[in-house]
């Protein structure tokens, strides 16, 4: 780790109450950046904030949802008239879909799933694009998944929506890329998260479609696995990597 290379940056990390997106606000700010975190989930900014309070660490947690934008608006309203600016966004919150397939899927899941895991990123993406493009600077990480071009780890408005996200992530990158922006994405396998609320089987019997695919996973990752390649794509180290749809699986996706 090195607690340098963001310093000075200012970064905002959503979904940052459970899991990849706890870490990945724990790794900036151990690596120096002004941190502001955000989750919709009062349970998981508690925990979250005693996790940090106890490592010594300060990060900015706040109440948000990416799904509104109101929210979203006030939120960038905040932290630039606080800050002046945002270097960094994360974009780590998402959820599952319990596995279900087109000829189940209602739309209240579907609607769910693509707002939390698409439209709330736009949003995000949107909002901070201003302030970039007047500094000609800026990085985007977007959290994708295997799943993003798989199509046999989750049900069919999760994998709809990472093949989403990969499709912002390549094209911010590429209209943006003159400007000083970069924007890439990171397709975790499995992650040990909390995102298990949301992945639990609304039909059992369907999960023997998926076990060829679930069956060749390459073990669990950590957290801060993820956050740790999410910060690196952040960094000048990675000043030339735009556009790139990088697994960080254990290999899972190789076979």
């Amino acid at each position: 780790m090195d607690t340098t290379r963001h310093a000075g940056r200012v970064v905002i990390v959503t979904g940052a109450g459970y899991g990849i997106g706890r870490g990945t606000a724990l790794r900036f700010a151990r690596e120096g950046a002004t941190v502001i975190g955000i989750d919709v989930s009062d349970e998981g900014l508690a925990l979250a904030r005693a996790e940090f309070d106890s490592a010594g660490v300060k990060v900015d947690l706040r109440k948000a949802d990416i799904t509104s934008q109101a929210d979203v608006d006030r939120l960038f309203v905040d932290v630039i008239g606080t800050h002046g600016r945002v270097d960094v966004l994360a974009n780590v919150a998402g959820i599952m879909d319990h596995f279900v397939v087109a000829a189940d899927v209602d739309d209240a899941t579907w609607n769910r799933v693509m707002d939390v895991n698409v439209t709330g990123p736009m949003r995000m993406i949107r909002a901070a694009l201003p302030g970039m493009l007047e500094r000609k600077a800026g990085a985007i990480v977007n959290v994708a998944s295997v799943g993003g071009f798989k199509g046999g780890t989750a049900g069919v408005a999760y994998t709809t929506s990472k093949h989403a996200v990969v499709g912002l992530t390549r094209n911010t990158a590429w209209v943006y890329a003159k400007q000083g922006i970069r924007c890439n994405a990171v397709c975790p396998g499995g992650v040990q998260t909390n995102i298990g609320t949301s992945s639990a089987p609304r039909d059992p019997s369907i999960m023997a479609v998926f076990a060829p695919i679930h069956g060749a996973v390459n073990g669990m990752a950590q957290p801060d696995d993820i956050a740790s390649l999410i910060s690196w794509l952040a960094s000048d180290e990675a000043r030339n990597v735009n556009g790139a749809i990088v697994a960080d699986d254990g290999g899972w996706s190789a076979g």
